[in-house]
C-alpha cells in the first residue's frame, strides 16, 4: 500500500487556467502502476480515526506516510500473516473481531473511480502493457482491493498484465530489487518502461533502475488519467 496523498502534491490553479499534464518520454510500451494514490484514493486519517475507535492508540504513529511501522509494516513485508497481525492488533483492542480491524484499516482507502478502470483497458487496447507495482498487504488485497476492482464484473488481475505486491515478495518500494523483481519476471526493457507512483523516492527509485517515473498528483492537471491521456495523445 502506497501511504497517504501528499496534499502539499495539490498544485495552485486559478479557474479557468490550464497546466499541462507533466511530460511522458517517448518509446514506452510498458506502464508500471502504484495502487493506492495512483490507482485508488487514500485517506490515512480514515484508518487512524478507525482504529483509535477500536481502541488502538498508537495508530498515528504506526502508520506513517510512506513507510509504515509494524505491526503494519510486517504485514506488508509479508513477514507476519493475516492472522498474526489480528492477534498483534487485538493486544491493543480486546474484543475486536477480525472483521472490524479489516474494516477499520480498509478505511484507508476510499474509492476506486471506474474511469481509471476503464483507462486501464483503454491502455492495453491499445497495445501498451500494464503492471501494478504495489507496497500492500493481504487484508486490504484481498478484500476492499478486490472488491473494488469487481465494479465491471472483471477481477483485478484481469486488468494487468502482471501484479507484483510488496507481501509476496517480502520487499516494499524504495528498494531497488522490487523494481528489478517487475522487470526480470515481465522482461521489460527499463527504458521502454514507465513508473507512476504518487511517491518521490519511489520514483527515484525506479530511475536508478534504469526506468522512467512520474510522480503522479492530486489534480486533474497531474492524475493517473490526465498523465496516461498525455501519453496516448504522445503515441499517435
Amino acid at each position: 500500500m502506497e501511504n497517504i496523498i501528499h496534499m502539499d502534491n495539490q498544485m495552485n490553479i486559478t479557474p479557468g487556467e490550464h497546466t499541462p499534464a507533466p511530460a511522458t518520454p517517448d518509446g514506452i510500451r510498458n506502464i508500471v502502476f502504484d495502487l493506492g494514490g495512483v490507482v485508488i484514493d487514500l485517506c490515512r486519517e480514515n484508518a487512524v480515526a478507525a482504529l483509535r475507535a477500536l481502541g488502538l492508540k498508537e495508530a498515528d504513529q504506526m502508520l506513517g506516510l510512506y513507510r509504515q511501522e509494524e505491526p503494519f509494516l510486517g504485514l506488508e513485508t509479508g513477514r507476519i500473516t493475516a492472522g498474526e497481525f489480528f492477534e498483534t492488533i487485538r493486544r491493543s483492542c480486546p474484543g475486536a473481531s477480525d472483521t472490524q480491524i479489516t474494516e477499520a484499516f480498509n478505511a484507508f482507502l476510499v474509492s476506486l473511480p471506474i474511469e481509471r478502470l476503464e483507462r486501464l483497458r483503454l491502455l492495453r487496447r491499445e497495445g501498451y502493457r500494464v503492471f501494478a507495482l504495489s507496497n500492500t498487504n493481504p487484508v486490504m488485497f484481498h478484500s476492499w482491493i478486490a472488491r473494488a476492482f469487481r465494479q465491471e464484473g472483471m477481477q483485478v488481475n484481469d486488468y494487468f498484465d502482471g501484479i507484483v505486491a510488496s507481501f509476496e515478495e517480502l520487499c516494499c518500494k524504495p528498494d531497488p530489487a522490487i523494481f528489478r523483481t517487475v522487470l526480470r519476471r515481465y522482461s521489460l526493457d527499463p527504458a521502454q518502461t514507465l513508473m507512476l507512483d504518487d511517491s518521490e523516492k519511489n520514483c527515484q527509485a525506479a530511475r536508478d533502475c534504469g526506468m522512467h517515473a512520474i510522480r503522479v498528483g492530486l489534480t486533474p492537471t497531474d492524475d493517473m488519467l490526465a498523465i496516461t491521456h498525455n501519453l496516448l495523445q504522445t503515441a499517435k
